[in-house]
């Protein structure tokens, strides 16, 4: 009788621990995920267009006013576009396509690729063109060679009033990997 008892016991906090994560996950379903991002040559918005589909989000892409050549981003030439930006920390490239309703949003994963170890200065811009309090954000980014640290930090600093989570750098992350990290939020 006494195993009986502990069986059901067990089963019991079994199913409850069951429910509670699928609560977790109905509960994150049901909130409003975009998935944002900024991308030069491509490689970012393959990752962002998997995010979208893993964690149920819309996408949005931060388009540059003023589209970005193959000369702006050489990062050898310190008078190309993309270097004279990210040298000048008040730097706000224009932006097109805004959303509309924002507001509706209660996550949004925001992807970039590194420059200069940070994120790109047309993030600045997205950032400042809505209101993200009491909003969750979480960034993501693609890189050739540096890690995510130093733009999540500057990101936390510069914008204290969101609610930011771990960032991480998804370069050719299969789709189980997002999978994962998406279900780490929830």
């Amino acid at each position: 009788m006494k195993k009986v008892i502990i069986m059901l016991a067990v089963l019991l906090a079994i199913s409850l621990s069951a429910c509670s994560q699928s609560n977790k996950k109905k509960n994150q379903q049901m909130k409003k995920v975009l998935v944002a991002y900024f991308s030069a040559s491509g490689v970012t918005k393959g990752v962002a267009q998997q995010l979208s589909e893993v964690a149920g989000a819309d996408l949005h892409e931060i388009k540059p006013e003023k589209p970005y050549t193959e000369a702006d981003l050489d990062w050898r030439d310190k008078q190309s576009r993309s270097s004279v930006e990210m040298q000048d920390k008040s730097s706000r490239p224009a932006i097109t396509d805004k959303i509309q309703n924002m507001q509706d949003y209660e996550v949004v994963y925001v992807g970039f690729p590194i420059w200069w170890y940070t994120c790109p200065t047309i993030i600045n811009t997205f950032m400042e063109s809505y209101d993200f309090k009491g909003k969750t954000v979480i960034p993501f980014a693609t890189s050739g060679g540096s890690n995510i640290k130093k733009a999540c930090e500057d990101l936390r600093a510069t914008y204290p009033e969101v609610i930011w989570k771990e960032g991480k750098l998804l370069n050719r992350a299969s789709k189980d990997e997002l999978q994962k990290w998406v279900e780490s939020f929830l």
